[in-house]
């Protein structure tokens, strides 16, 4: 039997990266998958190479509204949701002397608002037993330059998992996150850099790896995998750091 036959899962930031990769590995475990996006476009061109029962919700995870749209999209056609993965989020550069409001607010919205609002609307349609799972980072335990605002934002976001980790034990509701390290996905060429100055930040991260290398998002999917199945029955509040053991040594 497929690990998530008949499970519904809701994956926002599934357009690109880890979010694509993890709807393709639960879509081939028999998961009914709820898939969204910003982009209309980057939607309509994965969703006609996926196979599987899905559907594909455009929404901003920063609106409030799009939000509470996306969880009604998702009931009206799959009833409860089993998995919440909120895995959207954005990293733009800046350093300490240029941070300004507009960076902080982008960041904070996308980053924060936009799942702990996400989870408030799902939670009275979630399954108890059911699985809430985040997309993390290891930025919230090491200090690189320039990400100090995108770094606040992930310890914020891994402060209020383990708030909600209680707050729904009553419920046997799973709560859990994955902190990727150095990731092979679109969002470092969405860091408002020049190419050759992220290729060089490239280098400089893979070099700190003990593994030597960049992971892939379909290594990361593998994990959200075990956490969101029975597999992982006994694994709660954690936050499980898949990094090549960047952040370990």
């Amino acid at each position: 039997m497929k690990k998530l036959e008949n499970k519904v899962a809701v994956i926002t930031g599934a357009n690109s990266g880890i979010g694509l990769a993890t709807a393709k590995l639960y879509l081939q475990e028999g998961a009914k998958v709820v898939l969204s996006g910003r982009r209309q476009e980057a939607l309509d061109e994965i969703t006609a190479e996926l196979k599987g029962d899905f559907i594909a919700v455009k929404a901003d995870v920063a609106k409030p509204e799009d939000n509470k749209r996306l969880i009604e999209e998702a009931t009206n056609a799959y009833g409860k949701i089993d998995i919440l993965f909120l895995n959207a989020g954005i990293a733009p550069v800046a350093p300490a002397h240029e941070i300004s409001e507009e960076h902080y607010d982008t960041l904070f919205n996308t980053n924060v608002k936009g799942p702990i609002l996400a989870t408030k609307e799902a939670l009275p349609h979630l399954n108890d037993g059911g699985t809430i799972l985040f997309t993390n980072s290891i930025v919230s335990q090491k200090g690189f330059d320039g990400l100090g605002v995108y770094s606040a934002t992930k310890g914020a976001l891994r402060a209020y998992q383990r708030v909600l980790t209680s707050e729904v034990k009553s419920r046997k509701i799973r709560v859990n996150s994955i902190a990727p390290g150095p990731i092979d996905t679109p969002i470092y060429g969405k860091m408002g850099l020049p190419t050759d100055v992220v290729e060089e930040m490239g280098k400089g991260f893979a070099q700190q790896v003990p593994l030597g290398r960049f992971g892939t998002s379909e290594e990361i999917a593998k994990s959200a995998l075990f956490l969101a199945s029975d597999d992982a029955s006994y694994i709660n509040g954690v936050e499980l750091e898949i990094d090549g053991g960047l952040s370990q040594i």
